[in-house]
């Protein structure tokens, strides 16, 4: 079996890579992060402080140690469910997220480079709407199979279509690579979705809420699960849960990464803080 096709046991335990970071730009929950293994930096999504209707985020560049290394606003572009990072040969990364949002969430997706210091708005940015019609587009890429996954709504509930990224950046998308359900993301269906990541022919996905003093409290560890789907066939291949970080305190699941390098890991991002100072950790299952 290939590295790309290696499928992460989500029955491990998990491991802290990064713990309470308090270097976001914003004092909201971090959305959802991607890696940029190349340049070696971690990219985090949060909606902004009153931004929630408009869909306006914050992109943060941070990196693998934590460290700010700038931010940028993205106007009117969605919730931050995901995102992922296209690297080319000649070193230089695109950031793929949601777009053209209605009522928070992105009807659209599309890519630009990291500028310290900007903002962008639709009208600076190019528009992709892969899935006529769709509503809450949401991508993921993974750039060891070269492959780009959009999350969307159109009539009967979550879905996800996988391209091959060569074909989606040149606006070709009449031959997807898969499309299949979104299903399994937790054994209560009714329970916040809250990231997903592309890896091959996996796909990951996290669902769950933070903790609270009835449904979900603290002593239980929480109720956040991770799950995997074989986009080939779409069937569910494992569904955990996992009680990584339990010890912080709000913990909110927020967001899904694979890190290639050292080795495969599946990173699981938290957020924890008081409301107004949100924090951000994220560990791994190896």
């Amino acid at each position: 079996m290939s590295t790309v096709d290696r499928r992460v046991d989500l029955a491990k335990p998990s491991q802290r890579w990064l713990h309470r970071l308090g270097t976001l730009r914003e004092p909201t929950v971090p959305q959802s992060f991607a890696l940029d293994e190349v340049n070696r930096h971690l990219y985090v999504l949060q909606v902004t402080r009153g931004g929630l209707e408009a869909g306006d985020l914050c992109l943060n560049r941070l990196d693998y140690q934590g460290h700010a290394r700038g931010h940028m606003y993205l106007r009117g572009f969605g919730h931050g469910v995901s995102m992922g990072v296209q690297n080319e040969a000649d070193g230089t990364a695109w950031i793929w997220t949601e777009a053209d949002a209605l009522r928070g969430y992105g009807r659209g997706v599309t890519r630009f480079h990291f500028v310290a210091g900007a903002t962008r708005t639709a009208e600076d940015v190019k528009i992709r709407h892969p899935v006529k019609g769709s509503r809450h587009n949401q991508p993921a890429v993974c750039m060891a199979s070269r492959r780009i996954a959009v999350r969307y709504h159109l009539h009967n509930g979550p879905r996800y279509r996988v391209w091959d990224l060569d074909a989606f950046v040149a606006r070709d998308y009449a031959d997807p690579v898969a499309d299949l359900a979104q299903t399994g993301a937790h054994p209560d269906p009714g329970i916040p979705f809250q990231g997903y990541a592309l890896s091959g022919d996996h796909l990951y996905q996290l669902a769950g809420t933070a903790y609270d003093d009835t449904a979900n409290p603290p002593a239980g560890h929480g109720n956040t699960y991770v799950s995997c789907l074989d986009i080939r066939t779409g069937a569910l291949l494992q569904q955990c849960r996992t009680e990584a970080g339990h010890s912080l305190d709000f913990r909110e699941p927020e967001g899904l990464a694979v890190r290639r390098s050292p080795t495969p890991r599946l990173c699981v991002g938290f957020a924890s803080g008081e409301p107004g100072a949100r924090r951000l950790s994220v560990y791994y299952k190896q």
